[in-house]
């Protein structure tokens, strides 16, 4: 059975994120063919091209362009900030498409996940990063669309997933992108 691998890429940087509470859930599924790991943004230094026209590149976009080229996937969880995409988010998405010709991103299929604790579910972010994502090439699943709004009230004080309605959305979500 060949192996999928799949990288996560979580939108906040919060320490209490509830993004990254729903990663956590998608990494803790019982292993199947399919590969999840979380891949660091939150190191990585604003795009300047400068870096690769003149030197010296960060060392976190050498690390970052491999890890992306490496994968199969990718799959987005975000929040909303201002109704549109997290600048580490929109950032990580540059780096990896830089330099020019260079595209790591080119021809992955990828999964958007959105939430907030407001009714709307991150709306606004999730159609924000399928703009940008049409321009690198990634192929985004386009159903089922994900949004989980009032996600602070699926989730427990232990920051696991606790609400049943939204273990089985997020299942019934993976299971599709699959």
């Amino acid at each position: 059975m060949n192996q999928h691998n799949i990288g996560i890429l979580v939108g906040s940087l919060r320490k209490g994120s509830y993004n990254k509470n729903i990663a956590q859930f998608i990494l803790d599924q019982n292993p199947t063919s399919f590969c999840y790991k979380i891949i660091e943004i939150g190191d990585l230094p604003l795009y300047n091209q400068d870096f690769d026209d003149e030197g010296p590149t960060p060392e976190t976009y050498i690390r970052f362009r491999k890890e992306i080229a490496s994968l199969d996937a990718v799959l987005f969880i975000s929040p909303e900030y201002n109704r549109s995409v997290p600048a580490v988010l929109k950032n990580a998405i540059d780096v990896g498409s830089r330099p020019y010709g260079k595209n790591q991103w080119d021809g992955k299929p990828a999964a958007i996940l959105t939430s907030s604790t407001g009714v709307y579910g991150g709306f606004g972010a999730n159609h924000h990063l399928r703009q940008s994502l049409v321009f690198v090439n990634i192929h985004p699943m386009q159903q089922p669309e994900a949004y989980l709004g009032n996600i602070k009230d699926s989730v427990g004080t232990d920051g696991k997933i606790a609400s049943q309605k939204t273990i089985e959305f997020l299942l019934s979500f993976k299971n599709a992108f699959e």
